[in-house]
């Protein structure tokens, strides 16, 4: 980037340059949280996520669990996962693989 020579400014041009540059800074940052939020709806779209629930910050809680990998949970909303489809192929049903409801919940 090249250098700009800012010496023959008097402070009043400083200062409306600098508040000029604030607002630039403040414009451009809302437009990329615009395109990021679109960017992350579009992703929950082809996901089958509702994005009344990404919009309103919250998630469901998990009711399915992958027995083999416990880290792996659905909700029970949207697409399935691959571990849920090969369960089900591999003669699992959705009720064997429901999550064990925590103790006081």
């Amino acid at each position: 980037m090249a250098k700009i020579d800012l010496t023959d400014y008097t402070l009043g041009e400083l200062k409306g340059l600098l508040f000029d540059i604030d607002k630039e800074i403040r414009d451009r940052q809302q437009q990329e949280v615009g395109k990021a939020r679109e960017r992350i709806l579009a992703i929950a779209r082809d996901a089958g996520l509702p994005t009344e629930q990404l919009l309103a910050g919250t998630v469901p809680k998990p009711r399915y669990r992958n027995p083999l990998d416990p880290a792996q949970t659905w909700s029970g909303r949207g697409r399935q996962p691959k571990w849920v489809l090969d369960a089900l192929a591999g003669g699992k049903t959705l009720d064997e693989l429901e999550s064990p409801t925590p103790a006081g919940s």
